[in-house]
């Protein structure tokens, strides 16, 4: 069993910076492939960035690409989201998630297995 926990969101006005982290524990604790999700008020969860943790190759949807980092700290077993130039937008719930393998594209809530509580982060224009 893989125990994702979230950290570091908050409020913040458009244009500033967060950090978010996803600290793993259990059993292999980081898994292969980690993502981050966020869901905004009355919308689906949407994939964000996602990562092969054996190779750190990265993907990010359009709408955070050039804004938005995924990294992990394997030493430490956490992963984290680096978040500058924010907009109201990008206003959600944000999830940690991981599985075993990675695909490609766009993360998609089906491909993992283990979720974390979630951090909300909030964006006033």
């Amino acid at each position: 069993q893989v125990q994702l926990v979230e950290s570091g969101g908050g409020s913040v006005q458009a244009g500033g910076s967060l950090r978010l982290s996803c600290a793993a524990s259990g059993y292999f604790a980081m898994r292969y492939c980690m993502a981050w999700f966020r869901q905004a008020p009355g919308k689906e969860r949407e994939g964000v960035a996602r990562m092969d943790i054996r190779d750190s190759s990265a993907y990010y949807v359009d709408s955070v690409k050039g804004r938005f980092t995924i990294s992990p700290n394997n030493a430490k077993n956490t992963l984290y989201l680096q978040m500058n130039s924010l907009k109201p937008e990008d206003t959600g719930m944000y999830y940690c998630a991981a599985d075993s393998w990675c695909t490609n594209g766009t993360p998609v809530e089906s491909e993992f297995g283990y979720w974390g509580q979630g951090t909300q982060v909030a964006v006033s224009s």
